[in-house]
């Protein structure tokens, strides 16, 4: 094959698949807009803002990214990972002394279960009623607090696909522009390759070219 035939294929082919990378970084672009503003607007419906700095408690100062957002409206998925993890999650450790809605749904239910076996007007059915109303409290701020949380962290996994849709536009942008470039530089080396250049051309015989000298001797003689 001519040299100059195989530079103009392979800048051809660069050309197209430059093309193809530059259709992928624009559609991840759009994808990432989409997830990023998508995020923001849902959650700016919630209006949930961070506590102020004055306002922390001591074990809420303790988190880096609750310091940092202090007083801030929650609009971002980093912001909803530090407000699920670092704020809600704090609260409710301390809330049931780290259990959660199911762990507490068990002496709960024992509770209903003891009162239930009770006769009407036992002494210890005030007491019973007492620690059903306090663990029926205790589970129903557990309940909202892991829904609002995962609710979150849902916002936050899905603005993680945003971010990583525009990195992969950022390498298809360069990818492309790097593919342009070379396919030029290939359409410019042909154009200065002469047109009999021969890639690869196989090597004369040696057998062959032995032959015709020994030939030409003989003719001489």
């Amino acid at each position: 094959m001519k040299r100059r035939t195989l530079d103009i294929l392979f800048s051809t082919g660069g050309v197209a698949l430059a093309g193809l990378l530059l259709v992928l970084g624009l559609v991840m672009t759009s994808n990432a807009n989409f997830a990023q503003g998508y995020v923001k607007d849902q959650l700016s419906q919630q209006h949930i803002t961070f506590t102020a700095a004055n306002k922390l408690s001591d074990e809420e100062k303790q988190s880096a990214c609750v310091v940092k957002y202090a007083g801030q409206a929650l609009t971002t998925g980093k912001q909803a990972e530090c407000y699920a993890n670092d704020y809600i999650g704090l609260h409710l450790k301390s809330t049931a002394g780290g259990q959660t809605y199911a762990d507490i749904g068990v002496p709960q239910s024992a509770a209903r279960a003891q009162i239930a076996a009770l006769p009407v007007g036992d002494p210890t059915i005030p007491g019973l009623q007492a620690k059903l109303t306090a663990l029926t409290a205790q589970r129903e701020s557990l309940f909202k607090g892991e829904t609002l949380r995962g609710l979150l962290l849902t916002s936050y996994g899905f603005s993680v696909f945003g971010v990583k849709g525009g990195q992969v536009a950022t390498v298809a942008y360069g990818a492309s522009a790097l593919l342009v470039l070379l396919s030029l530089a290939g359409f410019a080396h042909a154009l200065r390759t002469s047109k009999r250049e021969v890639f690869a051309a196989p090597d004369r015989p040696i057998a062959a070219t032995n032959h015709i000298a020994h030939d030409k001797k003989l003719v001489r003689v």
